[in-house]
């Protein structure tokens, strides 16, 4: 009989319309116009609503005698509590809301503002690769701006075993570690004192220079802002005790980096050629610029090299404080006595590592994890790692099928290639954290687009910058892949980097150190920057931001072997050579003046008045433009627009259907020209197929790269 009366009940409230259920959870009665008409008379009776509903029987009723409880009675306290708001919408929409769909996790729902521009293709993966623009789609939506991301999964759980204040370190090791400190690098770079005088010639002393060529790296140039400058060179054979790796690294390492040695694995070689030169500048804690890192050829020997650094540096630092902590219970002293104990920075985050995709943030776990775990019968504890697999890993059923690509694009766009993700990692002992808290992580991983949303800008209410204030370790991995994103991230995260933070956080005082207190912290922070080419942009960032007290060293190799002897058909080149003051005039985007004249030497001018007249000759019927900025695609797009030119354009914002008829109108010669951006043909360049400007000799008679 019950199981009867739940589904009758369930039956009559499903009957219900909206506008019935919202009358009855007001007046506790449905609306008169809504009555069911019965032959029976029955006496009015007095509802009594439920706790839900957020309404309490009076003290009358409470004493008066029970009554009948009827089945509309019973379906009226089986009627859940919703919100006003929700009865609005409710109200408006017909549409019901999956609950499923308001727990997404973070990462499924994370995107900005430049994708929902970006129509929707039928490839995820492309539409996962294609980065964030500051503009909109017709390049003029506010810059900056970016959606807000819903709350994202931190491990609670887990905090007080990978606290820092209330774990010790054991007997033994803190002995091993005060026998190593004097010699340690890591040692040498913390306990290094500046004083005023120095930090304040910073920014008037000229930059000292020195050119070295090491036999793998080639042409190095050691740089420092401060006066002393110290040069070395590699020795022939290096010995992992030489390093002053931490406990279990030396174990470790040969094991997980046995897969780019030659010969059998051992300690007296190591590293690779190009491992050892790397990691000796960064054992020096010296600003890093690497221009040469391909996916193709050494991408994931570099990323082994700095993995491993990054967790000598956490374990070292971290094994300071737990010893630390175990001095001032034994000795019982206060903790402010001494200054030894000054040990930590004003925040907990001590490594950044900056990369582009989820696929990469994977690797770098599970390269931390066989660190600290090698070949060992005991395995580590890592929280969270199955959330952590589904989450930045990829399935390869999602792949389409028959889908050839050049192989350095497979190398780049392999895995996840989500560019919005932010973690933190907690490292303690033989233990890791997976989604730590940041302000309780060690390292946090993190893509440039997912640290922008975090930041914020100025003027708005929700954003968080204290966690960058204390880093001692900022790792930027495939910075080319950000010129094809947006740099502006980039630029945003460095004008961010180690300023003194708003809040506490809870920080105890007489622990930091004293450079960290005087905002001197940029001056110890160490960068390191990979990418795959010499740009300009990449270069101002390494110059400008890294100002390390150790110095900096950048490989300068001049390029030997050029790419147009590689071009499959024979085409004549033509350079276009514009003169002009100073490089500000060059890319000056208005037409202003410039003292009494009129300037006509930015590169717009140029193009439209010496070289597009060139190419408006009917004849010429097939010239491709490939324009390297969006900006500089949407400027032209709309002179063309203006001049009403015999044009179409490609951008990575086009739909499939849209760069379809695109190609088909300059195959067939409908369209002169054909406008194409450096980032379309940089995530999409198969879906133009250029094989067929090959195949087809009239598919292209000339090509303009501005």
């Amino acid at each position: 009989m019950g199981k009867r009366r739940s589904r009758s009940q369930s039956q009559l409230l499903n009957s219900l319309t909206k506008k019935q259920k919202k009358h009855l959870r007001d007046f506790g009665e449905e609306h008169p116009f809504y009555d069911r008409v019965s032959r029976k008379e029955a006496k009015p009776q007095t509802c009594q609503l439920s706790e839900s509903l957020d309404t309490s029987s009076s003290e009358s009723e409470a004493e008066s005698e029970p009554e009948q409880v009827s089945g509309y009675n019973r379906l009226l306290a089986t009627l859940k509590d919703i919100s006003k708001e929700d009865e609005e919408e409710e109200e408006e929409e017909d549409s019901v809301i999956d609950e499923t769909e308001m727990n997404l996790e973070d990462g499924d729902s994370d995107i900005s503002v430049e994708e929902e521009t970006a129509v929707a293709s039928t490839d995820v993966q492309k539409n996962a690769a294609l980065p964030a623009d500051p503009k909109g789609k017709d390049g003029h939506g506010p810059p900056g701006t970016l959606e807000e991301s819903p709350e994202e999964f931190t491990d609670a759980k887990h905090e007080s075993l990978f606290s820092l204040e209330t774990n010790f370190l054991e007997e033994e090791r803190e002995g091993n570690c005060s026998l190593k400190a004097l010699q340690d690098p890591f040692a040498q770079h913390v306990n290094k004192e500046l004083k005023e005088k120095e930090i304040q010639a910073v920014a008037t002393n000229p930059k000292t220079t020195h050119q070295l060529k090491w036999p793998i790296l080639g042409q190095l140039v050691f740089s420092s802002r401060f006066q002393q400058l110290e040069t070395f060179k590699p020795p022939k054979d290096i010995d992992l005790k030489s390093l002053h790796l931490q406990k279990p690294l030396e174990s470790t390492w040969i094991k997980t980096n046995s897969r780019f040695l030659s010969g059998p694995p051992n300690s007296s070689s190591p590293f690779t050629p190009l491992q050892k030169e790397l990691f000796l500048i960064m054992n020096s804690y010296r600003d890093l610029f690497y221009p040469e890192r391909t996916a193709l050829k050494n991408g994931e020997e570099i990323r082994h090299v700095y993995c491993l650094h990054v967790i000598n540096h956490v374990l070292k630092a971290n094994a300071q404080v737990l010893a630390n902590n175990s001095r001032c219970r034994s000795q019982k002293l206060g903790v402010g006595d001494d200054d030894d104990f000054r040990d930590q920075g004003l925040t907990r985050p001590k490594v950044l590592i900056v990369v582009p995709f989820r696929e990469a943030a994977l690797r770098v776990v599970q390269l931390f994890i066989s660190l600290l775990e090698g070949d060992s019968k005991k395995k580590i504890t890592v929280s969270n790692k199955k959330r952590f697999n589904g989450e930045y890993g990829s399935d390869p059923e999602e792949r389409p099928p028959n889908l050839k690509r050049p192989e350095d694009y497979e190398a780049v766009f392999v895995g996840n290639i989500d560019d919005h993700f932010r973690t933190g990692v907690a490292i303690l002992q033989r233990s890791i954290r997976l989604y730590a808290p940041f302000y309780s992580s060690d390292i946090l991983i993190a893509s440039p687009l997912g640290l922008r949303t975090i930041i914020g800008g100025e003027g708005e209410k929700k954003r968080d910058f204290d966690f960058l204030s204390s880093i001692e370790l900022l790792i930027i991995d495939q910075a080319d892949i950000y010129l094809m994103q947006n740099w502006e991230h980039v630029l945003h995260l460095m004008n961010h980097m180690n300023l003194l933070p708003l809040d506490s956080h809870g920080v105890d005082f007489s622990r930091v150190r004293m450079w960290s207190l005087n905002n001197w912290s940029k001056y110890y922070r160490q960068t390191l920057l990979f990418g795959a080419l010499q740009d300009a942009q990449i270069n101002s960032v390494f110059n400008k931001y890294c100002v390390n007290v150790q110095g900096q060293v950048a490989v300068r190799n001049v390029p030997m072997t050029g790419c147009i002897s590689h071009v499959l058909v024979q085409l004549p080149h033509v350079f276009q050579r514009m003169e002009a003051e100073n490089l500000a005039s060059v890319i000056d985007a208005s037409q202003g003046t410039h003292g009494s004249r009129m300037v006509l030497n930015t590169w717009f001018n140029f193009f439209v008045n010496k070289i597009l007249p060139q190419y408006r000759d009917a004849v010429m019927s097939h010239t491709l433009i490939y324009v390297p900025s969006y900006f500089d695609f949407v400027r032209l797009r709309n002179y063309f627009k203006k001049e009403d030119l015999n044009f179409t354009h490609i951008c990575e914002y086009t739909q499939k259907s849209g760069v379809s008829r695109a190609r088909h109108f300059f195959l067939q010669g409908e369209k002169q020209f054909l406008l194409l951006t450096e980032r379309f043909h940089f995530y999409k360049s198969d879906e133009l197929n250029f094989s067929c400007i090959y195949e087809e000799p009239r598919m292209c008679q000339e090509v303009l790269m501005l």
